[in-house]
């Protein structure tokens, strides 16, 4: 894990509620980010739940893989671990594991959820890790240049699909709950209470909570797919969502242009990974078979 160095707070950022928490000096300045992306958004309301829920950041650590999402991380000025394209869970639970009283949060992309790190995904939700999932699904690979991914929409162009793209999206709220996940909500970058509010429910959950949040690629899959700036991506979440608590699982698949599903799916108890683990561990001084 790494640890930031000393932040400088300029006059221009200095008024931002977390510029606190905000690393300066790492990779790009102040962030990669294109202007409309919504994974900002989605680093700024993690902050607020994690200030909201109390917790000493000094306990937290946040993990993060390749791409735009996968940066995130880097941005977090106390500890994190900034790893390979498809393998935070990974990291995410063997960080869990060698020390059981950190928070451990994981944020990934979509691709890097369902495609490369698909399998990590699953298996941790069946294992039932005690860490929080945040994957940021804007439908595409924006880093790389804005390729299809396992998120797209059913004939949404891109680079890689440039007629219209045959195969049918994830529907990952479905996925995480069918491999074990116990906690799984939806929202969307333009529902900012509602998603903080997820947030703090998926990290103070006990288990492998997974939380998916719709956001805005601009740059890439708004501009091949005519959906405008950012703002107006914001209008369309806005305007195009209906919330559900507890909607038929499979109904959850998204579609250009059609309503997206929001809400907490999923909110249950099992034991935990790290808990069955313990209970294998022989206590000091117990006589052993």
């Amino acid at each position: 894990m790494t640890q930031a160095p000393s932040t400088v707070q300029t006059a221009e950022y200095a008024e931002h509620p977390a510029i606190k928490h905000f690393r300066f000096g790492g990779p790009g300045n102040p962030h990669i980010w294109c202007e409309g992306c919504g994974i900002g958004q989605v680093w700024y309301y993690t902050v607020v739940a994690i200030e909201e829920l109390g917790l000493d950041p000094d306990t937290v650590v946040w993990v993060g893989g390749s791409g735009c999402t996968g940066r995130m991380c880097t941005y977090w000025k106390y500890d994190y671990m900034h790893t390979l394209h498809g393998r935070p869970l990974g990291f995410a639970t063997g960080i869990k594991l060698a020390n059981p009283d950190l928070t451990v949060i994981c944020h990934m992309g979509d691709g890097e959820t369902s495609a490369i790190g698909g399998n990590h995904l699953i298996q941790t939700a069946r294992r039932n890790v005690d860490i929080t999932a945040i994957c940021v699904n804007n439908f595409t690979y924006g880093m790389t240049g804005g390729q299809v991914s396992p998120t797209t929409h059913h004939y949404a162009r891109t680079p890689t699909t440039p007629y219209g793209n045959t195969e049918y999206p994830f529907n990952l709220p479905w996925l995480v709950a069918a491999a074990g996940a116990v906690y799984v909500a939806r929202w969307t970058t333009a529902h900012i209470r509602q998603l903080a509010k997820a947030m703090k429910q998926a990290i103070a959950k006990r288990g492998f909570s997974f939380v998916e949040v719709v956001a805005a690629c601009p740059t890439n899959y708004g501009r091949r797919n005519k959906l405008g700036d950012g703002r107006a991506a914001m209008r369309e979440f806005r305007d195009n969502s209906v919330i559900k608590q507890s909607p038929p699982l499979e109904d959850l698949s998204m579609s250009l242009g059609e309503q997206i599903i929001a809400g907490a799916f999923v909110d249950k108890e099992r034991p935990t990974f790290d808990d069955e683990l313990a209970a294998l561990t022989p206590k000091e001084g117990a006589a052993t078979q």
